[in-house]
């Protein structure tokens, strides 16, 4: 049973089809009304390391671990990291923990979940400085997995862009990363969580669906 990884990344025991490209979109990174920044993907991360260095300066939150080592791997620093993978959780700590920073969140064009005015309404003083934009890559109807293949989702966009260039078929297992990402499959869909977010996780979890199959 063939496993497919939608990730950038190539991984053994899985099939590449990758679905995302990524564009940065900014000229610049303005970190002057800034003491935290706020990070929710690994790309954003290396977007900064781009557009300003000077962010590795910065104390930064991070969500997911892969977040947290491409921070950590560039020369920045985390000074904290939520236990779940959630742009929510992140918020609440943030209520918590940080209220009185001034923070900038470093983000895509589009997010899944509003941080902004979730802190805003909280009286958090966040700025926020798109700086990339995701995109799908497109694929011939002949590139589509086989019946009965088991479907790695890392994201909810890499769930749009499957959608867009295949459809779903009633045979496929899917694993994703979060319960953010499950939210948007199919509600008729064969679907397991992975016990940790990270795309190390979601592999063991479809090899082990893959010997039991």
């Amino acid at each position: 049973m063939a496993i497919y990884l939608l990730s950038p990344l190539i991984k053994e025991h899985t099939e590449h089809l990758p679905m995302i490209s990524f564009e940065i979109i900014s000229d610049s990174l303005d970190l002057s009304r800034c003491d935290t920044l706020m990070f929710t993907s690994k790309q954003a991360v290396k977007s900064a390391d781009i557009l300003n260095p000077k962010w590795r300066d910065i104390p930064s939150l991070a969500i997911g671990s892969a977040t947290a080592k491409m921070i950590l791997s560039l020369g920045g620093q985390v000074i904290h990291q939520p236990s779940s993978f959630y742009g929510k959780s992140l918020s609440r700590d943030i209520i918590d923990k940080f209220k009185d920073k001034k923070i900038l969140y470093i983000r895509p064009k589009v997010v899944s979940f509003d941080s902004k005015s979730f802190l805003s309404k909280a009286g958090i003083d966040i700025d926020e400085q798109m700086i990339y934009q995701t995109s799908c890559i497109s694929y011939d109807i002949s590139d589509k997995p086989p019946k009965e293949s088991i479907i790695i989702f890392t994201s909810p966009s890499t769930i749009k862009c499957f959608m867009d260039n295949f459809g779903w078929d009633e045979s496929y297992r899917s694993v994703v990363i979060g319960e953010a990402t499950k939210a948007h499959l199919p509600p008729d869909a064969q679907i397991s969580v992975a016990q940790k977010a990270t795309i190390d996780s979601c592999i063991e979890t479809a090899l082990e669906l893959s010997s039991f199959s």
